[in-house]
């Protein structure tokens, strides 16, 4: 024989069911524990402070201004390879100079003779030799050209790739190629100029 439950326990427990019920199954309010919402709560908090980045959470000025300042070091330690905005005056001035255009023509073999042969006078790309550019003949235009590229004739933005004085070098040993005559080069393109 069991024995009646006594009135407050009922009580409780009849407090503790919810009123819902399906299927003659009722749930019963059984709350967390304290440590589970202390570290949800918790978790909360974190949360607001990351996203709105108050202040200095540990060590730092926060998140986005630790991110700001290592693009800034790396934009420092990594220049954008432009070649100082170089003027067609310093291209000349360079072309007269034996060692550079040495230095020049060695580039020139290495990165350009594929496209525009060993001698300019063209192959895939147009002839250097003759006096028609595609794209500008002024020193200056020239170096646009080697410096960003050609990208939907094929020629790749070569400032990415060369040095600075690489760059000024092979453009300024381009100049001296005009007039060159080279066998069997390519028909002349573009509008003629002289650089």
């Amino acid at each position: 024989m069991t024995s009646p439950i006594p009135d407050k326990a009922t009580e409780r427990v009849t407090d503790r069911i919810l009123e819902h019920e399906y299927d003659g199954i009722q749930e019963y309010d059984n709350p967390l524990p304290r440590w589970w919402l202390g570290t949800f709560a918790g978790t909360v908090i974190f949360s607001v402070i990351y996203v709105f980045n108050i202040g200095p959470v540990g060590n730092g000025n926060g998140r986005i201004a630790d991110y700001e300042a290592e693009v800034q070091a790396f934009a420092l330690a990594h220049p954008e390879p432009t070649g100082g905005g170089i003027t067609s005056e310093q291209l000349l001035a360079l072309a007269k100079d034996h060692e550079a255009m040495e230095d020049g023509e060695e580039v020139f073999k290495s990165y350009c003779a594929a496209c525009h042969r060993a001698d300019g006078g063209g192959l895939i790309g147009p002839n250097l030799t003759d006096g028609a550019w595609i794209h500008g003949g002024a020193l200056t235009d020239i170096y646009k050209s080697v410096n960003e590229g050609i990208l939907d004739k094929g020629m790749p933005p070569w400032g990415r790739t060369l040095k600075p004085e690489q760059l000024n070098r092979v453009v300024a040993y381009v100049s001296t190629l005009q007039g060159s005559n080279p066998t069997n080069p390519k028909a002349p393109q573009g509008v003629p100029a002289s650089p």
